[in-house]
């Protein structure tokens, strides 16, 4: 019985690895165009760690800075319900693939691998992550805007990509605006 659950739960994992793998990057993909900052101002991702938090986040920053290898320095703050400010800072290296990044997080101890699946580079950018731990995987899509102001066309468009990738209505969210943490 152990061993056939066992079996199940690696070919379902295998199974849903495959159907994660489709998910490719934008064409033409620019390192440079990425760089800069941006607003976290969406999430979608059926985990259990956001249906348990989602009626708290709200929207932060992200830093995209390319390094001279071509990998991507990710530096995250959100403000505290506090006023203090949560940090978090990642390097994702390249991949044979533009537009695709891994990097292991210190922070939640696990292993992503990053696509950047649609850029309006001066406007928006949406991710797709899969994020494994302890042989678990999960999807998470972000939404970033160049602006804290997110149009109700692209709440649509990241609604929509979502959706079509399995992520449950409930499970999509458009963070609501906040404060920035100050500059380190």
């Amino acid at each position: 019985m152990t061993n056939s659950l066992l079996r199940m739960m690696t070919t379902l994992s295998c199974l849903l690895m495959g159907v994660y793998a489709e998910v490719t990057p934008v064409q033409d993909f620019s390192l440079e165009k990425i760089a800069g900052k941006w607003y976290l101002g969406g999430i979608a991702t059926n985990a259990e760690w956001f249906v348990n938090n989602k009626a708290s986040m709200k929207m932060g920053t992200a830093m995209l800075t390319p390094t001279e290898e071509g990998d991507l320095d990710l530096t995250y703050a959100n403000l505290n319900a506090d006023g203090s400010c949560w940090r978090m800072t990642n390097l994702a290296k390249k991949t044979d693939t533009a537009g695709r990044f891994t990097f292991h997080s210190e922070v939640w101890n696990n292993d992503n691998d990053m696509r950047v699946t649609d850029a309006v580079y001066d406007d928006y950018s949406i991710t797709y992550t899969i994020k494994t731990k302890e042989g678990v995987s999960h999807v998470l899509i972000n939404l970033y805007s160049r602006s804290p102001e997110i149009s109700a066309e692209l709440q649509q468009k990241f609604t929509q990509f979502a959706l079509a990738n399995q992520i449950l209505a409930d499970n999509i969210a458009i963070l609501p605006k906040n404060e920035e943490c100050p500059a380190v």
